[in-house]
């Protein structure tokens, strides 16, 4: 278990890779009610500016949420996202990995403390589709 006394700013670490499939997509519009055609439509998205459909971008930052390795740390609460973009279409077929920099830690006290992630979603050509801050709190060590 990592806490957060464990993290040191400047540190990175590189998640585990997923694949976006088409299934992925179909259930993410049925589960928002996102179906707007260039995700939905593939007659649409052949005339859009991608040349055929992509993953919602939201999809995106809800998978490398979960590609984080959350299991490992000692999570108290999600904290927040700060400057989002998304720089690039995530296609299906694309496999997505994380790259995370700590850039701040914020001590809270007794309950833990909160680090600043630099999040970077990367295709498997290296390319960012989707950048941001990300604030996670952190339990410290139990004495």
């Amino acid at each position: 278990m990592k806490y957060f006394d464990d993290f040191r700013v400047g540190e990175i670490e590189i998640t585990r890779a997923r694949t976006i499939t088409e299934t992925d997509i179909v259930n993410f519009a049925a589960l928002t009610g996102d179906w707007y055609p260039l995700h939905s439509d593939a007659e649409y998205s052949k005339r859009g500016p991608f040349g055929e459909r992509i993953a919602h971008g939201l999809l995106i930052l809800s998978i490398a949420n979960g590609l984080m390795p959350l299991y490992d740390m000692a999570i108290v609460a999600f904290y927040g996202m700060d400057k989002v973009r998304f720089t690039a279409p995530t296609k299906i077929g694309d496999t997505i990995h994380v790259e995370l920099e700590v850039t701040d830690m914020q001590d809270k006290g007794e309950i833990g403390g909160v680090i600043t992630l630099k999040e970077s979603v990367k295709n498997q050509r290296g390319e960012a589709v989707a950048v941001s801050s990300k604030k996670v709190m952190l339990a410290k060590k139990p004495k």
